[in-house]
């Protein structure tokens, strides 16, 4: 009978993890729910980001402060035309080769498309108001701001929805398609959709003719340029041809006052002025 070993050591059972409970299934529902909350709470998160980082509206300026820009930057003095040039406006003029455009009357005629709430025609109003008041005279312009929740937000403008124009050497027709919250205005005339369907392409704004021998497809500065400024302020500033509001926007409506030039054979001479011409065989 063999004896057991006194020196041998009992085998240790072979270890086992320890014991868990079974953990029911997720419920199928639980996770779309999980998901849709958390869609939620971003969306949420967004719209008060929103709301805490969009400008609000700005209101237009009363009548006292709309007259005194409006005859500031209509009456600015020849000689800072002539010192500013072309200033930083940018050439962005494109010449084109086709029939004249003229209004009824037979005057060349510059026809302007664009948005209240674009920042872009925000920004191009300025130079366009001060070229085209060389030539002839404004009446019923109100003043406005780009949209609040676009890019260059409240960029401080005017408006020609309500305008008229008189001048004895060219012709001025305007289209504001929407407001300044995106909402329809003023629709083109079947003549002047043709000259946006053959010349804008690509749909851009603002879009301006020439009389047909020059098209604008971009504005010829950035609207930062008068980015947070009032009215009063961008006015002021252009009375200083070293600031760089009058840069681009003097630069800016010298390139247009050229332009126009070229039509009017260069009439009336106080305007198109040597430095003027200078700047035609530039464009």
């Amino acid at each position: 009978m063999a004896r057991k070993n006194p020196q041998a050591k009992p085998v240790a059972a072979k270890s086992r993890p320890p014991m868990r409970k079974p953990v029911r299934h997720t419920p199928s529902w639980v996770a779309p729910i999980a998901t849709l909350a958390g869609l939620a709470v971003i969306i949420v998160a967004f719209l008060a980001y929103r709301y805490f980082t969009t400008p609000p509206p700005v209101p237009p300026a009363n009548e006292a402060t709309t007259a005194q820009v409006i005859a500031t930057i209509t009456s600015l003095p020849a000689s800072e035309f002539d010192q500013v040039g072309q200033g930083s406006a940018k050439k962005v003029l494109k010449k084109v080769t086709d029939q004249p455009l003229k209004d009824a009357s037979g005057k060349p005629l510059v026809f302007y498309f664009g948005a209240e709430f674009c920042p872009y025609c925000a920004a191009e109003r300025w130079p366009l108001i001060i070229a085209l008041s060389r030539f002839g005279t404004f009446s019923g312009l109100a003043t406005s701001t780009s949209s609040s929740t676009d890019v260059f937000a409240n960029t401080r403008t005017f408006t020609f929805r309500s305008a008229t124009y008189t001048s004895d050497v060219i012709a001025f027709q305007s289209v504001e398609a929407s407001d300044r919250d995106g909402n329809g205005l003023q629709s083109p005339s079947a003549a002047q959709q043709a000259l946006i369907t053959k010349y804008d392409q690509g749909d851009t704004i603002p879009f301006l003719d020439i009389g047909n021998g020059y098209v604008l497809l971009q504005p010829s500065y950035m609207p930062d340029a008068i980015r947070g400024m009032s009215w009063s302020q961008i006015a002021t500033a252009l009375g200083n041809p070293e600031s760089p509001q009058a840069q681009a926007i003097i630069g800016s409506a010298n390139q247009l006052t050229a332009a126009i030039c070229t039509l009017t054979s260069n009439q009336p001479a106080t305007v198109c002025t040597a430095p003027i011409q200078a700047i035609e065989g530039k464009l």
